[in-house]
């Protein structure tokens, strides 16, 4: 199985969807369709910490990721982080937040990780948390962390 890359961005922008999509274009993914997955780590692929993917394919194809992305209105604070947990073979979890405060978002994705561990009878040898912010700024700003699951796809 393909490499799963993690990768994020921070940006502002004139409405939340224009620094969202600026975010997503500091990240390397832009111009993929994303096709968000639940947060189970399949055994098999490497997790790489990049910030910014190389290119995945051509533009419009569907690239699988697992997603955290939060906007803030003017004046605000955001953050947005994934962290994940691994087994030794390899399978694992993901758990992604969002919020204003980066260390609340840091420790929610701890207690999150330590949930799903609790949930699963297998033994997590690895962790690692990324989170990303952007302080108040006048215009929107967003942040988002991703983990980007291989090349893209055709979508149709």
């Amino acid at each position: 199985m393909s490499t799963i890359r993690v990768v994020w961005g921070t940006a502002t922008g004139p409405t939340a969807l224009s620094s969202y999509d600026a975010a997503l274009a500091e990240a390397g993914v832009h111009n993929y369709n994303l096709v968000t997955l639940s947060s189970v780590i399949p055994a098999g692929p490497a997790i790489e910490v990049v910030g910014e993917t190389p290119e995945l394919g051509p533009p419009g194809e569907a690239l699988e990721v697992v997603q955290s992305a939060a906007t803030a209105a003017p004046g605000e604070r955001v953050a947005a982080g994934i962290g994940w947990a691994r087994t030794a073979d390899g399978p694992g979890i993901f758990y992604e937040v969002d919020g204003e405060d980066p260390d609340a978002v840091r420790s929610e994705i701890r207690e999150g990780l330590a949930a799903g561990r609790d949930l699963r009878d297998w033994e997590f040898v690895e962790e690692e948390v990324v989170v990303r912010s952007v302080e108040p700024t006048e215009t929107h700003a967003s942040a988002v962390v991703l983990a980007t699951y291989g090349e893209s796809r055709p979508v149709v």
